[in-house]
């Protein structure tokens, strides 16, 4: 069964001004699946997976693309970045016939892949300019609820329009935790696969295939036990010297560590806003998962209940919050890193979300429970920034969105990316 995705829009939006698209994001999102439903009727298909043509790709790209004429859909084609260059060139010469005939361009390659450490200096190198280059996650809520999401907002007047016209999105805090507990894994939400079984293979296949080539062989072990130390910290700040004791790894190492994570979409590095930065600001970011059925597995909560009534609940349902905000980004092309931040300072005064945009400051604030107390008592904080501070928001466990005062609102979480 297919399940539509948000991010069709832009991929279709960007088949009409590009020649080559670039998707990439972390396993078992759904990379492959989307584009070949979006484009598989009229692209050939071929993935590197394919040992033979993996080998060919390798030994003479120029004969595999030959071998697989445009419109060609090619997975996986990080294993074989040499192909990128032999792509510029049918591109480059492509164009030219075009430019000469006065016809209009037409997309010619769509190329996944879920290792972004060999694509990004290829499509640097091979591709600038040719390509648009589109991260992608795994399932957000309102997709797993077959409802159209769209891009995250503060703005209470848009957002009371959706609520009226979504009046039966509400849900439990038990249902969200069970929401939590899933995670997105396409596999795993359309019952394809059992939970833990499934990231059990998936934890297996990632070290195989992404990290062992980047990390010595000897250390796969302390790099899986370093996995399970940081989903224990998601929603905390990073403190490389701390993970770094408690693996008995230097700090470099850590960093780099955590780096194949982020780079490997695993996790998402929230840094916090130093716009005139004082010494009074904490410099260090906060980390969150990307997928929080992947979180609760490697820190062995066995159901959501539990996970529901655990000391971490209040962690894992702000990285719920923040990684559907996340996608949402993604899903609409949007860079998350230009708009999103967060705010602590030494006297431990802290804003969960700052969204800057258009030169305003937009704070929200994650509570798990429901009508919080002073739940917006730091957003005066940023008046140091002489920035407009506008109306902010709560995310908590609300049925329906309700003003909470002049400088910020309740919004419910059911309701987060609708």
């Amino acid at each position: 069964m297919y399940v539509r995705r948000d991010i069709e829009k832009l991929l279709l939006e960007a088949a009409e001004s590009f020649q080559v698209i670039t998707l990439y994001g972390s396993r078992q999102v759904g990379k492959t699946t989307t584009v070949d439903h979006l484009f598989g009727d009229d692209f050939d298909f071929v993935t590197l997976d394919d040992t033979e043509e993996l080998a060919l790709a390798l030994a003479n790209p120029r004969a595999f693309l030959e071998s697989h004429p445009w419109p060609l859909i090619i997975d996986e084609v990080q294993k074989a970045v040499g192909l990128l260059s032999e792509v510029k060139k049918i591109v480059d010469a492509q164009r030219k016939v075009w430019m000469k005939n006065n016809e209009l361009r037409k997309l010619m390659f769509v190329l996944t892949g879920s290792n972004q450490f060999e694509l990004q200096e290829g499509i640097s190198e091979s591709l600038a300019g040719r390509t648009a280059v589109i991260n992608m996650s795994g399932f957000t809520q309102m997709e797993k609820r077959e409802t159209q999401g769209a891009l995250f907002t503060v703005d209470f007047e848009s957002l009371m329009q959706k609520q009226r016209a979504h009046p039966g999105l509400y849900r439990s805090s038990r249902d969200v935790f069970e929401d939590i507990f899933q995670g997105g894994m396409p596999d795993i939400c359309t019952g394809v696969s059992a939970r833990d079984i499934y990231y059990k293979a998936y934890i297996d296949t990632y070290i195989e295939k992404d990290v062992r080539k980047l990390i010595s062989a000897s250390s796969e072990m302390q790099f899986r036990r370093f996995i399970s130390l940081i989903a224990l910290r998601t929603a905390q700040q990073v403190v490389y010297s701390e993970i770094s004791n408690a693996l008995g790894i230097n700090v470099e190492t850590c960093k780099r560590w955590i780096s194949i994570l982020q780079t490997s979409g695993i996790i998402f590095l929230l840094e916090p806003y130093m716009a005139n930065a004082s010494k009074r600001i904490i410099k260090a970011p906060k980390l969150y998962f990307m997928d929080t059925g992947l979180c609760a597995y490697l820190c062995k909560w066995p159901n959501a209940g539990m996970l529901a009534d655990c000391a971490m609940s209040g962690a894992f349902f702000e990285t719920y919050v923040v990684s559907e905000i996340i996608k949402s980004f993604y899903n609409n092309g949007v860079e998350p890193r230009q708009y999103l931040y967060y705010y602590r300072d030494i006297d431990k005064k802290e804003v969960d979300i700052l969204l800057v945009k258009d030169g305003a400051l937009y704070p929200v604030e994650i509570k798990k429970g429901m009508a919080p107390s002073k739940p917006t008592k730091n957003f005066r904080v940023l008046e140091k920034y002489k920035m407009p501070i506008m109306r902010g928001m709560v995310v908590d466990n609300a049925e329906k969105m309700r003003a909470l005062n002049d400088n910020a609102f309740v919004f419910p979480v059911s309701l987060l990316g609708v």
